[in-house]
């Protein structure tokens, strides 16, 4: 009976060393530290850079001496311009939009010269365009385009000038219109996006544009559906041909009997 109750003491023994073993490591592990594995975070690509959205289109009007309308002007513009900035203390390429409401317009018509001033205080911006008139071929054409602008960002004001261009050509008496985006190349460090244009710088009578003389760019749009229809019909017609010759054909093979 002793070596009985020695056996079983032993067992006792063995069991409470192996529950008190198994408690301690559960209390290692809790107190361990979790081991996560590491996240690996993509690096942020710059945002693609947006192009900016088309100016809205302005109304511009230049009275005469007579207190009469003289020049007429529908567009939208933007310029896309080169400068020294400040806050980036580098040469930057900057496209800003001429905004109707904050701008103001005047000017001046003559009988072979008119001009369109238009004015942006909150810019600091002044935008002139010239127009000539050959009194003999009765032919307009923007001559000369001159900007003055001292935004807060230039480190110097930016001073363009350019008095032998020769754009939105037109006829006396008649308006000059684009639908298509234009560019205008004043210099090297400044070019005018023009949008929807319509202008007329001499002949204007009843503040009314007259009839409108359409771009090339405008015609040669025009010109592509044309030539896509004309194709298009040219082909049924070819089909159609084929389809009349070849059933002549089939009928001329049978015989009476």
């Amino acid at each position: 009976m002793t070596h009985i109750g020695g056996v079983h003491s032993w067992r006792l023994a063995a069991t409470l060393q192996l529950i008190l073993a198994a408690a301690l490591h559960q209390g290692f592990a809790s107190d361990a530290p979790a081991t996560v594995a590491p996240t690996t975070v993509a690096p942020t690509s710059p945002a693609p850079h947006k192009d900016p959205i088309n100016p809205d289109k302005g109304n511009y009007v230049v009275t005469g001496r007579n207190g009469t309308d003289c020049l007429l002007a529908s567009m939208g513009l933007q310029l896309n311009i080169t400068y020294t900035s400040l806050s980036q203390n580098k040469t930057v390429q900057d496209v800003v939009n001429i905004q109707p409401n904050m701008t103001k317009s005047s000017g001046s018509c003559f009988s072979d010269s008119a001009s369109l001033r238009l004015t942006t205080d909150a810019q600091k911006t002044n935008l002139t365009f010239s127009f000539t008139l050959n009194t003999t071929s009765n032919k307009y054409h923007l001559s000369e385009v001159l900007l003055s602008a001292a935004w807060p960002d230039m480190k110097d004001a930016v001073f363009a000038k350019n008095t032998s261009l020769d754009y939105l050509r037109g006829t006396l008496g008649f308006s000059y219109m684009c639908r298509e985006k234009q560019t205008l190349d004043v210099v090297p460090y400044l070019s005018i996006n023009i949008f929807q244009v319509q202008v007329q710088p001499f002949g204007v009578t009843e503040s009314q544009f007259g009839a409108a003389e359409e771009c090339q760019l405008d015609e040669d749009d025009m010109l592509i559906p044309i030539i896509v229809g004309a194709a298009l019909a040219g082909l049924v017609l070819i089909v159609l041909l084929a389809y009349l010759i070849g059933r002549k054909r089939s009928h001329a093979g049978y015989q009476t009997i």
